[in-house]
């Protein structure tokens, strides 16, 4: 019996073809990247790879990128293979590390790599799963440099949601670690269905009639639903006055804002327990509006949940409390977070506490929770696979600007739909509002995949480590073999192929170019063609003269878009100032393309952002105008009375009020004048450009034919090569760009240093780069400069505490108030002091060599962990660290507490052993660890 032969044994269910092959490829000694969507079994691949390691008597690493993630996967392996054959390192958490299966954070297998753990001896096999995370802009670089630096006997088990660039990286992974399986299924084993809900009704997205977008294959795109479609307009015709910005029907305060959402939660959910759509999980993409979705449902009195079910709830909620002590209990607000539990609701999102959310979790899987409200967060990876998938908003805030969804993330949050074994078919459900367009909603969930891309970038810590152990050579090889740097020379193998078609066809045009010249009797010489500027050919090129000014016409149509699209934006922007600033009552002109006349404002616009205020024109029509039915701003003709009330709903109503409007004998300006001509002639450049081309040799000439088309076509194919150029110039040139300025930065600090080596200059590593290499930190090289400069060594714990956090907190606004502002000691002021001056210096050094200068510190969290470490209360902790008034929330203050940690340990581990400050640091350690802080970390 072979070794799949017993896991299959095991197995009480068979494995699906593609889990077969993986496994297969695994047991004959290769690696393999498995890309399979969400829910399809993926982690059974790297189970094997576990149950090899153990039957071969090596040693299995399983990484994930959350912590949650590798908490939830060692009690899964736990649970087949004992509590003695697996351990947990996750930075907060170290159990069993010696085991021969250890589950971590992929940080950490990066970090034995760099420091020649020797718990790495004897590993045959790293699962890598949520691989695709090495396209996260924050953290994907570890993914890769784990990958370059494993050793070459490791084989590599990765696991990727379906990616539409699989064969790519799986090509890159066969490069640079050898004979590699590539995998990839596009089948769900558990189908999922679209839909689009409408007020309380449920629509299909797509059409019955044609193939639904969960199958794989399908002959032709399936269309959106029409039955939708027509039941879209037609209650669009009534939304304005159907509910109120809290979904309680009509009589809407005026200029109050309308919700995304018009449907109240508690009627979705009836709808769906109707529809048989639960449990289910409703991604919200804020803290706060899971909050307020959750109280909004138990204000309400909805239950989903009878008493049987309630009581099995608190056994559960028990167990997960009980080491709180009685005050943190009231403070945290138990009370009230089980009383949704026991009615089947709950929130789940960074700001919880994290043992409240493994409670949600574990009620979730059992069927005792019904509905969760949860940020993206939830759909990396945790096991909480649900009916359905409800999604309030296709829009989300990626920490700089609220963007539309991609491909990519739709997928990833709608594949939670469908539980394996238990559901026949999954559902997302995406809730209809006014901005939401369902033939774009088709296009998302019809793009079922989305490209990986590497986000590898060379940073400090990497570049000591590199250089330490592999020479400033053998680092830029490194850099070389990155999927980064294997992306880009793929894509400039095909702009460099772009390049060569082009100047093939530069020659012919130049030939063309002299043909049509010939025939229209002109001579090379002849001064029409130039004169001074380029008689002849110039470097190659004929009629350089005639070629200038042909770009000369180019340059003066481009200025002139250039201005109409300046114009363009003034006028949007105008429009819409002026839209907003319109009163009840006002008479404005209409010129569009859609509705002419005059109309008067009923309703003023609500949103500056976007300001749409309702009118009734002239022949009776009702309805909101936007920027876009403006080409000029509006302009308002006069004024007219309305009563208090105006019924606008009937059409007797708006006929009443369009008599009443063309009564005050208002009329729109015939040929209303446009504000086009006088930006262009005004324009200093565009006028210089037009002198030149009347001045030019050429202008004489006829334009109709040849030489012009060919002139303008050969203009285009310089252009084209230029920007081909660039675009390769850039990608063959910015890892090592970066990675030479980041060698420079290290070197003017007195981290690396040149040597002569037998006659040859090298770079290595000094006693300072060695400390910074053990610094695993966004601003690793600033906790190295205050480490070397021994600005920390003199503090007492709490205050050291204070000082670490300042490097490690970024507050989610703009509340940083500066280091003047902050309680505490002289000392602790005088030390922070002392680190924003290094972090000033530093920041002067990264300018000089063009590099993103490092974080400022921010002092936001300092306060909080100081009183935490002095042992003062949750309460007090918790409002130190309060934004506006409100407490920080509990999972926050855990988990700021748990990178504190971290760091400081790190600070213990990088400075002489015995020394002041390691003993500092570690008291400090101490004194967070307690409460809920020690019972998270624990």
């Amino acid at each position: 019996m072979t070794h799949l032969d017993d896991f299959l044994a095991r197995q009480a269910f068979a494995l699906d073809p593609f889990q077969l092959r993986a496994c297969d490829a695994l047991q004959a000694g290769h690696g393999v990247l498995v890309c399979a969507p969400t829910g399809a079994g993926k982690t059974i691949v790297g189970e094997f790879a576990v149950h090899l390691a153990l039957a071969q008597g090596t040693k299995c690493f399983y990484t994930t990128p959350i912590k949650a993630l590798s908490n939830q996967k060692f009690n899964d392996l736990v649970a087949v293979y004992g509590a003695d054959a697996v351990g947990l390192l996750t930075g907060d958490n170290s159990i069993n590390a010696d085991a021969d299966v250890v589950v971590m954070t992929t940080e950490v297998v990066r970090n034995m790599i760099y420091a020649n753990s020797p718990a790495l001896q004897g590993l045959s096999h790293v699962v890598m799963d949520e691989v695709h995370f090495l396209a996260d802009r924050f953290r994907g670089a570890v993914w890769e440099e784990v990958i370059l630096h494993l050793e070459p006997e490791v084989s590599i088990v990765a696991l990727s949601a379906t990616v539409s660039n699989a064969e790519e990286f799986g090509d890159w992974m066969q490069t640079v670690r050898g004979d590699t399986a590539v995998i990839v299924d596009d089948h769900r084993p558990v189908p999922l269905q679209q839909h689009m809900m409408v007020g309380t009704r449920l629509f299909d997205l797509f059409d019955p009639r044609t193939p639904r977008s969960g199958r794989t294959g399908s002959p032709r795109r399936p269309e959106v639903n029409p039955e939708l479609m027509r039941y879209i307009k037609h209650r669009t015709l009534t939304l304005d006055s159907d509910y109120d910005d809290r979904g309680r029907g009509r009589n809407r305060g005026r200029g109050a804002p309308r919700r995304n959402n018009a449907v109240p939660r508690p009627n979705l959910i009836r709808q769906l327990d109707r529809e048989g759509l639960l449990p289910a999980i409703g991604f919200i993409f804020s803290r706060a509006g899971c909050d307020g979705a959750l109280h909004q449902c138990l204000r309400s009195g909805i239950s989903l949940l009878d008493e049987h079910h309630a009581r099995q709830v608190d056994e559960v909620v028990d167990r997960y409390v009980a080491e709180l002590s009685p005050a943190d209990v009231e403070v945290l607000g138990v009370a009230e977070w089980r009383i949704g539990l026991r009615r089947g609701f709950a929130a789940h999102h960074a700001g919880l506490l994290p043992t409240f959310r493994h409670c949600v979790e574990e009620l979730f899987t059992r069927g005792l929770v019904r509905m969760v409200f949860a940020t993206e967060t939830l759909a990396l990876g945790i096991n909480m696979p649900a009916r359905s998938v409800v999604l309030e908003r296709l829009v989300k805030y990626n920490g700089e600007a609220h963007v539309d969804l991609t491909p990519g993330e739709f997928t990833q949050l709608t594949g939670r739909a469908g539980r394996r074994g238990i559901d026949v078919e999954g559902h997302a459900v995406v809730l209809w509002t006014p901005d939401i367009v369902p033939t774009e909603v088709a296009g998302l969930a019809g793009s079922r995949t989305f490209a990986l891309r590497s986000s590898f970038a060379p940073e400090y810590n990497m570049a000591v480590n590199l250089i330490d152990r592999l020479g400033l050579s053998g680092s830029r090889e490194i850099l070389h073999r990155s999927f980064a740097q294997f992306q880009a020379d793929r894509s400039v193998v095909g702009q460099a192929h772009k390049i060569d078609e082009a100047q093939r066809a530069l020659r012919r045009i130049d030939g063309e170019l002299a043909t049509a010249a010939d025939r229209r009797g002109l001579e090379p010489g002849d001064p029409t063609l130039g004169g001074a500027h380029g008689e002849g050919a110039v470097d190659g090129v004929p009629y350089a003269g005639f070629l200038g000014y042909v770009a000369l016409r180019e340059d003066i149509r481009a200025r002139e878009r250039q201005l109409k699209m300046a114009r363009r934006r003034s006028d949007l922007a105008s429009t819409s100032d002026d839209l907003a600033a319109l009163k009840r009552g006002q008479v404005i002109g209409l010129y569009g393309n859609r509705h002419r006349g005059v109309a008067v404002v009923i309703e003023p616009a609500s949103n500056r952002d976007d300001p749409k205020p309702m009118v009734v024109s002239e022949d009776g029509w009702c309805g909101r105008l936007g920027v876009r039915d403006f080409l000029n701003p509006p302009e308002v003709l006069g004024s007219m009375r309305l009563a208090k009330h105006i019924d606008r709903r009937t059409g007797r109503g708006r006929r009443d009020l369009a008599s009443a409007l063309r009564s005050t004998g208002i009329e729109a300006p015939r040929g209303r004048q446009q504000r086009k001509r006088a930006d262009a002639a005004d324009d200093r450049e565009l006028a210089q450009l037009r002198a030149q081309l009347r001045s030019h040799p050429a202008h004489g000439l006829d334009n109709s034919d040849d030489l012009f088309r060919l002139a303008e076509r050969r203009n285009r194919l310089v252009r084209d090569i230029a920007k081909l150029d660039s675009n390769i110039a850039a990608r063959t040139s910015t890892l090592r760009v970066t990675f030479d300025r980041v060698v420079g930065v290290l070197t003017d600090l007195g981290y690396l240093r040149t040597v002569d080596v037998d006659g040859t200059s090298t770079v290595e590593v000094t006693e300072p780069g060695r400390v910074l290499g053990r610094i695993y930190s966004e601003s690793d090289l600033l906790v190295s400069e205050c480490l070397r400069e021994q600005v920390w060594d003199d503090l007492p714990p709490h205050e050291l505490a204070a000082v670490v956090a300042a490097l490690v907190f970024e507050a989610r606004r703009d509340t940083y108030s500066g280091v003047d502002a902050m309680p505490g000691s002289a000392g602790l002021r005088a030390a922070l002091a002392d680190t924003v001056r290094i972090w000033q210096d530093l920041t002067e050094v990264e300018s000089r060599h063009r590099l993103t200068p490092t974080r400022e510190p921010d002092t936001g969290f300092s306060v909080a962990v100081a009183l935490w470490a002095s042992g003062r209360s949750l309460t007090e902790a918790l409002a130190a660290a309060g934004d506006r008034g409100s407490l920080l929330s509990p999972g926050d203050f855990v988990r700021w507490n748990r990178q504190v940690v971290d760091l400081l340990e790190q600070v213990a581990k990088s400075v002489e052993p015995g020394s002041r400050l390691a003993r500092t640091a570690r008291s400090a350690v101490g004194s967070i660890r307690r409460g809920i802080v020690a019972v998270e970390l624990s």
